[in-house]
């Protein structure tokens, strides 16, 4: 429908004979969130850590690289950095130059020389609430171990990319940790994801390895992820080997000489208790997270292990005020 300009008013041209005007719509009705708002106890708020929320951004706007060094500082590096921010080459920002570090240095190993090392690192709890799995930080970095020493003699180094699909579980916490410890770049898929999907983001990070569970539970509904996975690799020539770990039981193709069961492997002098975390530059690729890709293909994003790690930190530290006791429940699945 054509519009015009007439003395300032807006006005339209009669509708061609047969042809019906058209109406405007009317604006869709304002929806009101409702539900209980939660404000914090007196008592909670004089125990956090942050009083002044806008005095800490101000403090940081002031002095940013001196605001991460100090996070930074608190927690351990194997050898400390010689700038904090090089920005020589913008936008190719690089944090913590010359520093090594290891995110699971920070996360599993420097809690096994202090009596942390027998609390609870990880509660696992299934979808139906029958089956529970804990294990302490002593015990994670065994079955970190185990799982890196077991990657690493599929032929993956540092810099490899490793493929993680599978279903709310311990193991797949196990993985990403395990291929942090060895340099490797892991790449989760969420267990949702249809057969293009996760080929699409195998094919882009040229994976060598694919982690993945024979099926998982999805609203009581079981998942048939090795099935897809299966579909998946047949576009996919760089992936050599599939750790498949048995979650639902159900019956599965197994490729010889491609597919090996989890606990299977397990049972193999390779799968020692003892592995040694690599020691990696700040700037070193820590793991690859792709976009929804709701504007187009998916667009894969790079983090890295020391600016990845100050960052998490301090994140838990001031906006959720999480302490040495606390318990983190996440509800959502890994990657």
């Amino acid at each position: 429908m054509a519009i015009k300009k007439a003395r300032g008013k807006t006005a339209s041209r009669k509708p061609a004979p047969g042809k019906k005007a058209a109406s405007k719509s009317p604006a869709p009705a304002k929806r009101k969130l409702t539900g209980e708002v939660y404000y914090p106890s007196k008592e909670v708020i004089e125990q956090a850590r942050l009083k002044d929320w806008d005095r800490l951004a101000a403090s940081a706007r002031k002095d940013l690289k001196g605001f991460w060094e100090k996070e930074a500082l608190e927690l351990e590096w194997f050898s400390k950095w010689n700038k904090v921010l090089d920005d020589s080459k913008k936008p190719f920002y690089k944090w913590f130059r010359g520093a090594k570090v290891n995110i699971v240095h920070n996360a599993i190993d420097r809690h096994l020389k202090t009596a942390r090392k027998n609390k609870l690192a990880l509660i696992w709890e299934s979808e139906d609430g029958k089956e529970h799995r804990s294990f302490s930080y002593f015990g994670m970095d065994r079955q970190v171990s185990r799982m890196a020493n077991l990657i690493k003699s599929m032929g993956v180094k540092k810099g490899d990319r490793v493929t993680i699909y599978m279903g709310r579980v311990p193991e797949i916490v196990f993985a990403m940790l395990a291929c942090a410890k060895i340099g490797a770049i892991h790449s989760v898929v969420f267990g949702g994801f249809s057969v293009d999907s996760l080929a699409g983001r195998i094919e882009d990070s040229q994976s060598n390895l694919v982690i993945t569970c024979d099926g998982s539970y999805q609203n009581g509904k079981v998942v048939q992820l090795k099935a897809i996975v299966d579909d998946s690799l047949k576009r996919c020539p760089s992936v050599r080997n599939v750790i498949v770990v048995k979650r639902v039981g159900n019956e599965v193709h197994m490729e010889a000489g491609r597919d090996h069961w989890y606990h299977e492997l397990l049972e193999k002098p390779v799968a020692d208790e003892k592995c040694e975390t690599v020691q990696l530059d700040a700037e070193d690729p820590l793991f690859i997270l792709y976009t929804s890709g709701s504007t187009g293909k998916p667009k894969a994003i790079l983090h890295t292990h020391g600016g990845y790690m100050v960052g998490t930190y301090a994140t838990l530290k001031y906006a959720f005020d999480v302490r040495d006791d606390d318990r983190w429940w996440c509800t959502a699945d890994p990657g």
